[in-house]
């Protein structure tokens, strides 16, 4: 992935661990300045930072709440001071419990929703104000097969990440004539983070419908999240593209 985004200026949330730390890391390997956001991980955080910073990629550990959104105006600003703008945003911060509707608390489902939605449109809402009047840029939300795929998932979860699929092609056609894209990467299983959650039967019934055959890693994500947010990307927006092995 060297150079593919050289000088490109990148914020990623949560990205102290699992696939948005692949995420951030990738993205420093390609040449990309890195800030990340995480919420209550601050030992995690400072080793990807410190990793960061190793690649000469910048590495700032930004700590807040998606869900609030004086934090991503504040983490957008905390970028654009240091290096004059910002070119990527991706939002990759995640929460979810796995449990049966009738079971979930209102609250739980707040989290779930407001993490993966809200939490993209504060952070969209910060970043777009920057990318607007430098009339380019890169707008990234991590969704899932869940959304559209037949498979058992957290109905809060589902319907969250199907909602960013809306956010994605609404939102790149109304930024589009300003040179701002706005895309959408969805995993399948992957063998980090939530994925290592799962019951190792729900894990069998992904592979056995997987084309390939096994879930994914966060590094083989990344590599696409790397795509999308460089030049070589730059007639995509509106898209949703499947990592998930073929399911």
């Amino acid at each position: 992935m060297t150079g593919r985004l050289a000088g490109k200026r990148c914020l990623v949330t949560g990205g102290s661990r699992g696939l948005g730390r692949a995420i951030a890391l990738g993205f420093g390997r390609a040449g990309a300045k890195v800030a990340f956001t995480y919420r209550a991980r601050a030992a995690d955080a400072a080793v990807v930072s410190a990793e960061l910073e190793a690649l000469g990629a910048g590495g700032a550990a930004i700590a807040g709440d998606v869900r609030d959104g004086a934090h991503a105006r504040a983490a957008v600003a905390a970028v654009t001071s240091a290096w004059g703008g910002i070119d990527v945003l991706v939002h990759a911060a995640g929460s979810m419990q796995a449990l049966p509707i009738a079971m979930l608390e209102e609250d739980e489902w707040d989290e779930v929703v407001d993490v993966h939605l809200k939490g993209a449109y504060l952070f969209a809402r910060a970043a777009l104000r920057a990318m607007i009047r430098q009339r380019s840029g890169s707008i990234l939300f991590i969704g899932s097969f869940a959304s559209e795929r037949v498979v058992e998932s957290p109905a809060h979860f589902a319907a969250a990440k199907s909602g960013l699929r809306g956010l994605t092609e609404a939102l790149a056609r109304e930024v589009g004539r300003h040179g701002v894209r706005v895309n959408c990467v969805a995993p399948g299983i992957l063998d980090a983070g939530m994925g290592r959650s799962l019951l190792p039967h729900r894990v069998r019934e992904f592979e056995a419908q997987s084309a390939l055959g096994r879930v994914g890693s966060p590094d083989e994500v990344a590599e696409s999240c790397v795509f999308l947010a460089s030049d070589a990307a730059s007639l995509v927006t509106g898209a949703k593209l499947h990592v998930d092995g073929g399911v």
